[in-house]
């Protein structure tokens, strides 16, 4: 194979035979094999759109097979909002080269020169003789045996007709009807269900447990014990749910957890040990971290710390995962995030070969990060091992997924910055404190972060964790700004003993980082006495960046001025910006909203965005996604905490860890910027950050007080009132 002409995407230099991307079917039909997985983003979608039009075939030939170890690509996690430029440009390259190899074999049957064929809808056609062949009549499920040389060339985007068309998402018609899409709607023959019963605290361990009296009851087929590890499984599911609270009541577990309050969370959090690390161009070093020291030219400092809480993944539908063991294999259909670390965690913990493990993806309602899905899978394979043949669905339950899922971690971000006499930046330091956000299962030969593993008669402990030193990730993501400043010290601080168990929640470190960069914008504005979007324009240096943050302005009317704090009157508007990890999607965000001054309660009115997300695949798919992640952004911001103290978690349902609500959400309006020609850009974070800060930024605008810790509740707002006023 000679060497490529373009930089081929990672995933195909890893996987460069076109059969593990494209097959042709013997009846017309083309499948389209991905490592990705759908969780909302409408990747399905987006694939069979970029195969369709490479192919030149419609849309209905496609059918797409997402992450499958049997099947599929090992793409890693999907996660990063990578699945687009990734898995979508991998796919772009091996349908171009497809069509290529399908043209040369037409063109050897038709007898007639290449460059004179056409293509429609799979049928190539001479049309000097009219004679023509189809693409299944070629290949007829046949494998191409070729790889995929990067040779070539997809096509200009002048030519599209199928990318960057708001095609609907395929799959939602039928979450709409009600169809069965979801690991817990999923059925087999001869299918039982299976719950777990946890430890009353994360250290607890199994004291006693007297079986018999589950053992008896109406439908139990085996109560299952490995260590403190508990499960039972029943013909029935309402069977498995009685059997299991009777496990519950039947256990006597030994030792406890006491965890700090969540109000003190901060105060631990900036005095534990951490491990600090220089951060320069996005990339944690070992350099060492100087002073912060205003510089000379320095008129005048600002210093201000944001923070941010734990917060839940708080997918609508609890975990769950279905598993069968037949003649010393396992099957897992799942809803995680990265099939293949997962068989590899898991043949890790089952001491089982990797080969003896098929995982496959179905979607699970709700995802947003690594949540409980993972650790389900395991509960499946546990419990499915004590009743082999048999398929057992294994469903946590609302109160499971609250307590058990990994969180996202709580942050503090201080940030100093001075003004020299024109009102421009002339230094930044921005240090985070941040417990771990990675915690996805993989294998790995110092323990295992699956929850059951650490459980079981011979456990396996989590990992010590270890500070992320990969470009914008885990806390140190979005640290360091797009913003051109002479002089800048970014330092992660890494706490590797946390309360609670974190792991990765949508954009990681990036919500809060961005939070806090755009807050302490708006204020560094107000001591320029400047306008906020003409501060930031000042300070950007890259030109698609000033043009995302002004078609936002212009979109709403943006009126300049020094914004003085207060002056709207309990209406505010604010903006914010970023880059996500400064390499992905641009997006400015601006809020409306009103602030009851009275009861302190913030509504937002309207959200407006302005994105560049490079080339659009789909616009429709685009927008669901900024508008989603400035959704949820704006429940983080206004509303979700997880809460706890020596008495233990007490977020444990919908009362406890309030969300934001669909009355409560407002009207929201993308601007999108399309660049065809230009990489497509993963936008399914980048609305996050700037969406709280721009809300921060409004309620100063509106009642004059800067809420700089999350989550922004009434009575936070009604005591920021109540210090102003004194």
């Amino acid at each position: 194979m000679n060497a490529p002409t373009v930089d081929l995407p990672d995933a195909l230099r890893r996987y460069p035979e076109l059969d593990a991307w494209i097959q042709i079917q013997e009846d017309g039909t083309i499948v389209v094999f991905s490592g990705k997985v759908e969780i909302g983003q409408g990747i399905r979608t987006v694939i069979a759109q970029i195969a369709a039009e490479e192919l030149d075939v419609s849309l209905e030939r496609i059918q797409v097979v997402l992450a499958d170890t049997g099947r599929t690509p090992d793409e890693g996690y999907t996660a990063g909002s990578n699945s687009t430029q990734g898995s979508g440009g991998a796919v772009r390259f091996a349908a171009a080269e497809a069509r290529q190899v399908l043209l040369e074999l037409a063109a050897e049957h038709l007898a007639a020169p290449l460059e004179r064929l056409t293509v429609h809808d799979g049928i190539i056609v001479d049309p000097v003789t009219e004679n023509y062949v189809s693409y299944w009549e070629l290949m007829g499920g046949r494998p191409f045996r070729r790889q995929v040389t990067g040779r070539t060339r997809p096509k200009d985007p002048g030519q599209y007709t199928l990318v960057g068309q708001p095609i609907p998402r395929l799959d939602i018609p039928a979450k709409v009807v009600g169809q069965p899409v979801f690991v817990d709607d999923m059925e087999l023959p001869g299918m039982v269900h299976g719950r777990v019963v946890r430890p009353p605290a994360v250290n607890a361990t199994l004291a006693a447990v007297d079986r018999t009296g589950v053992e008896r009851l109406p439908g139990v087929l085996a109560v299952v014990q490995d260590g403190s590890f508990l499960g039972v499984v029943a013909r029935r599911e309402e069977q498995a749910v009685r059997a299991a609270e009777a496990l519950r009541q039947a256990a006597r577990w030994q030792g406890e957890t006491v965890l700090p309050s969540h109000e003190e969370i901060f105060d631990h959090l900036r005095a534990a040990p951490a491990q600090s690390l220089l951060v320069v161009d996005g990339t944690p070093v070992d350099d060492p971290i100087p002073p912060v020291v205003p510089p000379a030219e320095a008129a005048q400092t600002l210093t201000a710390t944001y923070y941010r809480p734990f917060l839940m993944h708080a997918a609508l539908g609890p975990s769950s995962a279905l598993a069968q063991w037949q003649d010393g294999r396992l099957t897992i259909w799942t809803h995680s995030q990265g099939v293949y670390p997962l068989r590899g965690a898991l043949a890790q913990v089952l001491e089982m070969a990797p080969e003896d493990i098929r995982v496959i993806h179905v979607e699970g309602p709700g995802c947003y990060g690594h949540n409980g899905a993972d650790d389900a899978a395991l509960d499946a394979a546990l419990l499915a091992r004590a009743t082999p043949g048999r398929p057992v669905l294994l469903k946590w339950s609302r109160e499971d997924e609250h307590r058990w899922e990994p969180y996202g971690p709580a942050m503090a971000i201080q940030i100093q910055a001075s003004l020299d006499a024109q009102g421009r930046v002339v230094d930044w330091n921005h240090d985070v404190w941040s417990y771990s956000h990675s915690g996805r299962p993989r294998p790995r030969a110092d323990g295992s972060t699956l929850l059951a593993a650490r459980h079981l008669a011979r456990p396996i402990l989590p990992p010590p964790p270890r500070p992320g030193r990969g470009r914008h990730g885990g806390s140190h993501r979005n640290a360091d700004p797009l913003y051109t400043f002479p002089r800048r010290r970014i330092v992660k601080h890494f706490v590797a003993d946390s309360p609670l168990r974190t792991s990765s929640l949508r954009s990681l470190g990036a919500f809060a980082n961005v939070f806090a960069i755009e807050s302490f914008m708006d204020e560094l504005a107000r001591a320029a006495q400047a306008d906020p979007v003409a501060f930031r324009l000042r300070h950007l240096g890259d030109s698609r960046a000033g043009q995302v943050l002004q078609a936002a302005a212009e979109r709403v009317g943006w009126q300049p001025g020094v914004r003085a704090g207060g002056e709207g009157q309990g209406r505010g508007r604010g903006i914010a910006f970023a880059q996500y990890k400064n390499e992905k999607c641009y997006a400015a965000v601006v809020v409306d909203l009103e602030v009851e001054r009275e009861s302190g309660a913030i509504r937002l009115q309207r959200i407006t965005i302005a994105a560049d997300a490079g080339q659009i695949i789909n616009p429709d798919g685009l927008r669901n996604q900024l508008e989603g992640g400035a959704i949820q952004a704006a429940s983080w911001a206004l509303k979700e905490a997880v809460r706890f103290g020596p008495e233990g978690l007490a977020s444990r349902d919908w009362q406890t860890y309030p969300i934001l609500t669909f009355d409560e959400a407002p009207e929201v309006d993308v601007l999108l910027i399309d660049r065809p020609g230009e990489p497509p850009l993963g936008a399914g974070e980048a609305t996050v950050g700037p969406t709280a800060a721009a809300i921060a930024n409004a309620v100063f605008h509106a009642v004059g007080v800067r809420l700089r810790h999350m989550p922004f509740t009434p009575e936070r707002v009604r005591a920021a009132l109540q210090e102003e006023a004194s």
